[in-house]
C-alpha cells in the first residue's frame, strides 16, 4: 500500500533522513517511535510532499515524490500535523466540512460519525474552534482529516498534552479506523498507546530506522528501548 525505500530528506543543507525504508499495509496500524529530533515528523512531511526529499515513496503503485501536497491528499492520504492547524475563526462544523474533498460524494465518514465518536464536538459544533481546549482541537483535527475519506492517515503526536481520559479516547478512535479498513501511521513518543494498538512498531534514530517488529518484539528488546526511546 505505502512503500518507502531509501528516503533521504533535507531542510536546506541539513540532511535529516538517511535511507529510510518501511511499509504500511492495508488496515494496519504502524507506530513510528523515537525521541524528539529523530526524524519521525520529517518522514511524515516527506510522504505528504512538504519537504525536499529523494528516494522512493510508492502509494498504491504510484510514485509520490514530485507530486504536490494537495495531489497526494486527493490520492487518499490524510495528515494530522502535530500543530493541529485548525481554522480558529470558523466553527467546529465549518472546520469539519472543510475536510471534505468532494462535497457531492459520500465517504465512509459523516458528521454524525464524528459527533458519535466525540460527543464533545457535537456540543461545540457552533463554537469557534479557536476558543476550544487543546484536547478539543485535537479531536477536531483528527475528525477533519477523516472527513476527507483517506485510505491511510498519518497522525503526528495525537496525544501530546492531552489528559489521560482523552488519550484513551484517541486510542479507541484509532482502533475504529482500523475496523473500517483505514491504515494508520502513528507518530508517537508514548510507548503505552503504541504498544496497545499497533500491529508493528518502527523506531527511528538519527534519521534512520533502527528497529522494526511487533509490540512484543519491542517489549523484549531492552537494548533498543534504552538506547533509542527512554529518556
Amino acid at each position: 500500500m505505502l512503500k518507502i525505500e531509501n528516503l533521504q530528506a533535507f531542510y536546506g543543507k541539513s540532511h535529516v533522513l538517511h535511507g529510510v525504508h518501511f511499509e504500511v499495509q492495508p488496515g494496519e496500524i504502524v507506530s513510528l517511535l523515537g525521541r524528539n529530533g529523530s526524524g519521525r515528523s520529517t518522514a511524515a512531511k516527506a510522504i505528504m510532499g512538504l519537504v525536499d526529499c529523494h528516494g522512493s515513496i510508492h502509494w498504491k503503485g504510484q510514485e509520490l515524490i514530485g507530486k504536490r501536497t494537495f495531489e497526494i491528499a486527493h490520492l487518499g492520504l490524510g495528515y494530522v500535523p502535530e500543530s493541529r492547524e485548525i481554522f480558529p475563526t470558523l466553527t467546529v462544523e465549518q472546520n469539519l466540512y472543510l475536510g471534505q474533498k468532494n462535497a457531492n460524494k459520500a465517504g465512509r465518514w459523516s458528521l454524525d460519525d464524528m459527533y458519535q465518536m466525540f460527543p464533545r464536538l457535537k456540543e461545540r459544533q457552533h463554537t469557534e474552534a479557536g476558543v476550544m481546549s487543546g484536547g478539543e482541537q485535537q479531536m477536531l483535527t483528527l475528525c477533519r482529516s477523516l472527513m476527507g475519506d483517506p485510505d491511510l492517515i498519518i497522525i503526528d503526536e495525537p496525544t501530546e498534552g492531552l489528559a489521560p481520559k482523552i488519550v484513551e479516547l484517541v486510542a479507541q478512535y484509532l482502533q475504529e479506523l482500523k475496523r473500517r479498513g483505514i491504515s494508520v501511521l502513528l507518530i508517537e513518543q508514548k510507548l503505552t498507546i503504541a504498544m496497545q494498538i499497533s500491529d508493528r512498531c518502527l523506531v527511528m534514530g538519527h534519521g534512520s530506522i533502527v528497529f522494526s517488529g511487533t509490540p512484543d518484539d519491542l517489549r523484549n528488546d531492552s537494548y533498543t528501548r534504552k538506547e533509542w526511546l527512554e529518556v
